[in-house]
């Protein structure tokens, strides 16, 4: 594939395809402008394939990059790799079950003995359920399918009681999910770790920490994640070096156990949600693609070309080609619709005038917004993300914090991602669960 003017198409429509996107047109090498495929998610069930088909046989780009994991979930790859020969940054149908199904995933990692797991069991019915979730005492409960981030419930937060637990599995299974995953509640704090894979090499991103829940101070419902920040060394506050070293690690041994199960090379986006406990480093869930903030943080600092990435996944010579990031901190905040995610406002318009210009120290990605006659209407998720870059956290918080006050209209967003009262919340948190010794790395690593 190795030439110049090459023609990328997306499919997807959100800030983090806005974000890909703009990494495609920073290429020299890229013909600019970039294919839209589909935005999938607005497309009449059965005739988004169809539509992504025959668009790309018009377009006949050189590559497709997928954003959401819908589409991956439903096989399109499969599709556009075998009816037009068309290569994809994506995996197929059944390496993205690596996302559609948390089963899918546990079973992996058992079987294949990487650490990481924490204590849990699929149920395909009720038999069972209560005793176990009694066993375990604190639980989380997982629908074994794609919920857009908001399908996870757990114990003494969401479901208050052991009946209310079975009375969920009931619900998820009456709903069309095949079956249920009931794991140990964890204690610690989440990072997340994106690394690009071509099936055999891994390449580690920046790592990031979302913000799932709606309202400051880590309250109220869960969302498609309402902000995230990184750090100027590339790691977080709150790890140890051997914590990186543990993630990284599943995410190499993910890519070889998906390859010895089925014969396929992963070619994409490897995303493990991760959690740092008293015990190690525990895998949360694979996602199969870019995620949503934490890909606004990364690919703000990418240095390297990405279309240069894009060709060493697609060729399975990613161990030949550097990537590298910018040393800098980064803190992205959603503004969201007053309401949201239960019952959000729709259809009123923002003003996003007094916001300053987009520069090098800030990045503005469109999400759920529609545009008419030059304004922006609510559509109903997260609006509008606003990403701030700095020297440090401190000035890559205030960045983003300005230019996200700055929005009018029905809208909120939280102040407190990126702060140093949140960070130290956080190393808090890890003092009750290190040993004394690690604790003193910790804080040294950090000050």
């Amino acid at each position: 594939m190795r030439k110049n003017k090459l023609k990328a198409a997306i499919i997807g429509k959100d800030a983090r395809t806005n974000a890909i996107e703009r990494c495609l047109e920073k290429s020299n090498r890229i013909q600019t402008p970039i294919g839209k495929l589909s935005d999938w998610k607005n497309e009449k069930a059965g005739a988004a394939k169809e539509n992504v088909l025959r668009k790309a046989q018009e377009l006949k780009p050189d590559f497709v990059i997928v954003g959401p994991e819908e589409p991956l979930a439903e096989g399109i790859v499969d599709e556009i790799q075998e009816k037009l020969g068309i290569p994809c940054i994506g995996p197929t149908r059944e390496l993205a079950q690596l996302e559609a199904s948390k089963a899918f995933t546990r079973s992996l990692l058992s079987k294949h003995r990487i650490q990481g797991n924490p204590e849990y069991r699929v149920f395909h019915n009720l038999e069972g359920v209560e005793e176990y979730a009694k066993e375990l005492g604190g639980y989380v409960i997982k629908p074994d399918g794609l919920t857009g981030g908001k399908g996870v419930k757990i114990s003494d937060v969401h479901l208050f009681s052991v009946q209310n637990g079975v009375d969920y599995c009931k619900e998820l299974l009456s709903h069309g999910h095949p079956a249920v995953v009931i794991e140990e509640k964890l204690d610690g704090e989440e990072f997340s770790l994106q690394s690009f894979c071509d099936g055999t090499n891994v390449v580690d991103m920046v790592l990031v920490q979302d913000h799932k829940r709606a309202y400051e101070g880590d309250i109220g419902p869960n969302t498609g994640g309402m902000g995230s920040y990184s750090c100027e060394n590339h790691s977080l506050p709150f790890l140890l070096p051997r914590h990186v070293q543990e993630a990284s690690a599943i995410n190499r041994a993910v890519a070889q156990a998906l390859l010895a199960e089925t014969g396929q090379k992963y070619k994409g986006i490897l995303y493990g949600g991760f959690m740092v406990t008293r015990a190690g480093v525990r895998l949360l869930e694979y996602n199969a693609r870019f995620g949503d903030p934490e890909t606004l943080n990364v690919l703000s600092l990418l240095k390297t070309d990405f279309v240069d990435i894009c060709e060493a996944i697609i060729q399975g010579s990613l161990g030949e080609q550097s990537v590298e990031f910018e040393r800098k901190a980064t803190v992205c905040k959603y503004i969201v619709p007053d309401g949201y995610p239960d019952n959000p406002v729709k259809g009123e318009r923002i003003d996003l005038s007094g916001v300053p210009k987009q520069s090098d120290q800030l990045k503005i990605y469109h999400a759920a917004v529609e545009e008419k006659s030059g304004e922006l209407y609510l559509s109903g998720s997260r609006a509008v993300a606003f990403v701030g870059i700095g020297k440090n956290l401190s000035h890559a918080q205030s960045v983003a914090e300005e230019a996200a006050s700055a929005v009018k209209g029905p809208v909120f967003h939280r102040r407190d991602i990126g702060t140093t009262e949140l960070i130290q919340h956080r190393i808090a948190h890890m003092q009750s669960l290190l040993a004394e010794e690690d604790f003193r790395e910790l804080l040294r690593n950090h000050y």
